[in-house]
């Protein structure tokens, strides 16, 4: 078995490891206090990556999605509905464990492909796609790491699965959304985020 996914529990450790004051520190000066979901865990599910060879079929450089619309998955400049991007490392994560792989700098990429469209959006696989061909030529870094390390990366940072799995055990780790209550309005004062995004749009 390649990969598996389940719900990511609320209770426990998972409760201590989504609302670790650190975290919830950085994630209001990042996108702004009061503008995000305090949900009393991680959220999201919990993909298991086995050691194995073969090809896991979802390795694909990509954005996140962050919003429904008409049922089907959309994602526009302002980001409705997700602030960021987490990575909860819940195993010890080498490079031969099947690391995340990340584009540093391809969230100016994917700021340009979302911003003709405007709040409209993109539909999601046509946006990931886009983002992946506009940033191909960044350098990659692996999200590697102890249990318990958390990566907290712009909304729109390229990224993607990798295998094969070499290591020894099961990689575990979490990738929720970091979940605004609305979307960025993009109006003084001014996040980090969405300076970095008001930036990179209009280049």
């Amino acid at each position: 078995m390649a990969r598996g996914a389940d719900p990511c529990p609320e209770g426990g450790p998972f409760a201590d490891a989504g609302t670790r004051p650190v975290l919830w520190e950085a994630f209001d000066q990042l996108i702004g206090p009061g503008r995000w979901w305090r949900r009393p865990g991680v959220g999201g599910t919990i993909p298991v990556r086995f050691p194995v060879e073969g090809d896991p079929g979802d390795a694909g450089w990509h954005i996140e999605a962050s919003y429904e619309s008409a049922g089907h998955r959309h994602v526009n400049i302002r980001s409705r509905a997700r602030g960021l991007l987490a990575l909860y490392l819940f195993s010890d994560v080498d490079a031969d464990s099947a690391p995340t792989r990340l584009r540093p700098g391809s969230h100016r990429d994917a700021a340009r492909v979302l911003a003709p469209a405007g709040d409209a959006g993109v539909p999601w696989t046509e946006a990931a796609q886009a983002a992946a061909a506009a940033s191909a030529g960044r350098p990659t870094l692996l999200a590697t790491g102890q249990a318990g390390d958390v990566f907290v990366c712009h909304p729109f940072l390229v990224h993607a699965a990798s295998w094969p799995h070499r290591g020894r055990l099961p990689k575990l780790m979490a990738q929720p959304a970091v979940a605004l209550h609305d979307q960025f309005p993009m109006s003084a004062p001014l996040s980090p985020v969405e300076r970095a995004i008001v930036a990179d749009a209009g280049r």
